[in-house]
């Protein structure tokens, strides 16, 4: 625009986490849900095959939000125990996962756990180091949530199999689906409508269920959004889970001006 040029920048929100706020969500976000259920499935296959004491671990994308490993937990239902960064991990103690964890086991053999990269910082700690894209270090939460469990069925004179599975890359690298397909069709077709009735520095997305225009500057300012600890979403999870809820009492600020309405 200080040049003069006749040039419409319209951009269209990407994130494999699901975090960029206002917008319903990004596009491949379904497909990605979609293909964690491959790797859920053979988790729970492998734990199944470890009978009594079988544990599956699955480790999803979610550096900062645990919107994927909520998603596929609710699209499963075959998990016994989901970890996110914006609900505190407890390892033992009433409200403990571990314990919850094992008596699931005792009740049906075997569990499965999902759990998302970014969860477990309140028992790991927070690194220091980038990596070479300039995000921050996460530490190693699925290979130290098997090791934590076989630990504990050990104070037991247990022995307990775990299998871990991180499918990293595959769950974003599938072809789109056809739900995708077709949102990122609208998210073209409105970019180029918005560039054509003359706007510029916009993105577009789908908010609560209709396509719409945003300001740049006002999607950035609030993004990456967290998921709602107290919302429906997790409320979701534990009901299906059945595990502890940790998420303390008093009122939680909101992280992203849509974040309520949102989850």
């Amino acid at each position: 625009m200080e040049r003069g040029l006749n040039v419409a920048v319209a951009g269209i929100p990407k994130t494999i986490d699901n975090d960029v706020d206002y917008i319903d969500q990004s596009f491949g976000f379904q497909s990605a849900v979609e293909a964690a259920q491959v790797a859920i499935r053979s988790a729970k296959t492998e734990a199944v095959c470890n009978l009594p004491n079988g544990v599956g671990i699955v480790k999803l994308m979610g550096r900062s939000a645990g919107f994927i490993a909520a998603h596929a937990t609710m699209a499963s239902s075959d998990v016994d125990l989901c970890l996110i960064p914006e609900v505190p991990v407890v390892l033992e103690g009433p409200n403990g996962c571990l314990p919850h964890l094992r008596k699931r086991v005792q009740q049906q053999g075997y569990a499965v756990i999902v759990v998302a990269e970014g969860a477990g910082e309140e028992v790991l700690g927070t690194s220091a180091e980038t990596d070479a894209s300039g995000n921050k270090k996460l530490p190693p939460i699925g290979e130290f949530m098997k090791k934590a469990v076989t630990d504990y069925f050990a104070k037991f004179d247990e022995v307990a199999t775990v299998k871990y599975i991180d499918p990293s890359y595959t769950v974003r690298s599938v072809p789109a689906n056809a739900a995708d397909s077709l949102y990122c069709m609208q998210l073209a077709q409105n970019a180029c409508h918005g560039a054509m009735a003359g706007f510029t520095g916009f993105s577009v997305g789908l908010c609560n269920n209709k396509m719409v225009w945003l300001p740049i500057p006002e999607l950035v300012a609030t993004s990456p959004r967290s998921m709602n600890a107290r919302g429906r979403t997790w409320e979701r999870v534990l009901a299906l889970t059945r595990q502890p809820n940790t998420v303390e009492n008093e009122k939680e600020p909101e992280k992203g001006a849509a974040q309520v309405a949102k989850v």
